[in-house]
């Protein structure tokens, strides 16, 4: 024997072909959903016009309406994407110039920041790197020419005690 049986309809809400659909036992008991913001007075609905709330035709609009069908205190957001603000040139070339002559990164570093402050743009790490650097840089060689001018005048003293020449 095989299962389902010859000629028995194994899931009773499966059509077979050349049947009638059956009707269904529940759709007079639920009426169909509405989506939100369409009337549900039985009123056609028609895109163009706000949603009044009313259930039957004349009757007042629910509390949070106005009498337009429109929920009082909304407004239309706007807008506020702000396209972000580039990087400072100056605290580029700060710190560019904190490698290659450091005096003037210690002076593009100052005027970067100015111009930060004022115009809100990125880069200020940019430029407070490139001071630090160009200090550092500059103290290392001031302290560099130093003790090279230190040692040539040790040098030069030296041999002019001993009379070499």
């Amino acid at each position: 024997m095989t299962w389902p049986p010859q000629g028995s309809n194994p899931d009773p809400y499966q059509q077979s072909y050349g049947q009638y659909p059956q009707a269904d036992p529940y759709a007079q008991q639920y009426p169909p959903a509405q989506p939100y913001g369409q009337p549900t007075s039985g009123q056609p609905y028609s895109p163009g016009q706000p949603y009044s709330g009313a259930e039957y035709p004349g009757s007042p609009a629910p509390s949070g309406y106005d009498q337009g069908g429109y929920q009082q205190g909304y407004q239309q957001p706007y807008a506020t994407y702000q396209p972000p603000k580039g990087t400072n040139t100056m605290a580029i070339l700060a710190l560019v110039f904190a490698f290659v002559f450091s005096p003037l990164g210690i002076v593009f570093g100052h005027m970067g920041r100015k111009q930060i402050r004022q115009s809100g743009e990125q880069g200020d790490g940019l430029a407070l790197a490139g001071m630090i650097i160009g200090y550092v840089a500059t103290g290392l060689y001031v302290v560099f020419c130093c003790i090279y001018a230190i040692a040539a005048i040790g040098i030069f003293s030296s041999a002019a005690t001993t009379g070499g020449g």
